[in-house]
């Protein structure tokens, strides 16, 4: 919850207003005593907030609590069909587009396969924006009804006049893509690592919510990580620490898609691996995930592909550590299509590895954990960056003209 600050009187309604409208979204169905007491405004105000609310139809009524005897209290709820948001994964191998309700109910779906040896900008831009007019057509949403798009992208997204994205292993170096996706709609968009779009889902999920910080790691054929640090309120502060997987492990060591070498990537990302097991196929346009799955099914009886898994936890476990030490984290989450597959069979030698690679009483303190999310994390997660710009006050962004000036 931010910090309240004294201003005019608009401001104050303004605050006021974010403050309820976070606090009813998050406990709902409520009533407007609990909303009191849970935001310390009087009856009185927060009814006179309600009171809009419900004329504006982001609000409804949703029936009546139970009573012991006294007059019921009315519920409020959330109006779902009040606006949509749209959250947009690029990823290694694929692009998904997801189309969510108020409430974060999924509407609508659209998946676009890449090859994950090219990420040309042209064609993810046209994935992105035929996705875009899929999720819209299949969901019956007008584009006026949408509060805004979140983009989860690989490597750092510097935020200024114009939004530019470093991909060193996408070999994209300062792509204008908010420009790029601006020829083709006018939806107000927002821009983050997917690392980082990966640990606020997290957080909305209520996996990283009550402890002080928490570290959630995506692994894919990339690794990447993002630290959240919670406050008291369902709202939280995420700091990016996306390029973890380049941090390195091995003085030296294999060569990485960054260009570096000895990088954590290098040796848990999933084509990472695929080349140490020594698969001499290279991945296809889907075929990436099938040859992780397959290889983790035969460490059962081949002992070429046991000893693969083994020092990947191993890895795993030291980049885990390093996070531990640095930033003393309660809850580490391990998410990406990868990491689920891998945890799902090696996550206490990984456990056991950040044991052996971390401070004591820093790992006694810490929870090494599967998301919960599942591998559409990252698309949950940036629809919720437009979201959270609702949330606290933001006004609604006008649809501009697809090749208007910025």
């Amino acid at each position: 919850m931010q910090h309240r600050q004294r201003g005019t009187v608009l401001d104050l309604r303004r605050e006021n207003r974010a403050i309820v409208l976070q606090s009813l979204y998050f406990s709902r169905p409520v009533s407007r005593q609990d909303l009191s007491a849970a935001t310390g405004l009087s009856v009185a105000s927060v009814t006179n907030v309600v009171r809009k609310l419900l004329d504006e139809g982001i609000v409804t009524e949703a029936g009546y609590e139970d009573s012991d005897g006294g007059r019921p209290r009315v519920l409020l709820d959330i109006n779902p069909d009040y606006g949509y948001v749209i959250g947009v994964d690029i990823g290694e191998t694929r692009i998904r587009v997801d189309l969510f309700d108020l409430t974060m109910t999924e509407r609508a779906k659209a998946e676009y396969s890449l090859n994950p040896a090219e990420h040309e900008v042209d064609e993810v831009v046209k994935d992105i924006a035929s996705g875009l007019a899929a999720v819209l057509a299949d969901g019956g949403i007008d584009s006026a009804a949408v509060l805004g798009v979140g983009i989860g992208v690989p490597g750092v997204v510097e935020q200024g006049p114009e939004v530019l994205v470093h991909g060193q292993t996408y070999g994209w170096d300062a792509v204008p893509l908010e420009r790029l996706l601006r020829e083709h709609t006018a939806l107000p968009l927002r821009f983050e690592n997917c690392a980082r779009t990966m640990g606020q889902a997290e957080l909305w999920a209520d996996a990283g919510r009550g402890e002080r910080n928490s570290a959630v790691v995506l692994i894919g054929s990339g690794v990447g990580a993002s630290l959240i640090s919670c406050c008291s309120s369902c709202q939280g502060t995420i700091s990016s620490a996306a390029e973890w997987g380049h941090t390195t492990v091995v003085v030296e060591g294999r060569r990485c898609r960054c260009g570096s070498a000895g990088c954590l990537e290098a040796y848990v990302g999933a084509q990472a691996i695929l080349d140490r097991y020594g698969s001499s196929a290279a991945p296809s346009v889907e075929s990436e995930e099938t040859m992780l799955a397959e290889l983790i099914a035969a460490a059962d009886s081949s002992p070429a592909a046991d000893a693969v898994l083994a020092k990947t936890a191993e890895y795993l476990g030291v980049g885990i550590g390093s996070l531990i030490n640095l930033f003393n984290p309660e809850r580490v989450i391990i998410g990406g299509w990868a990491g689920l597959l891998l945890g799902s069979r090696l996550l206490p030698a990984i456990r056991d590895s950040a044991r052996r690679n971390s401070l004591q009483h820093l790992f006694a303190s810490a929870s090494i954990e599967l998301g919960r999310l599942g591998p559409d994390a990252v698309t949950f997660g940036a629809a919720t960056l437009p979201m959270d710009d609702f949330l606290n006050g933001a006004p609604r962004a006008q649809v501009r003209s697809p090749n208007r000036g910025r």
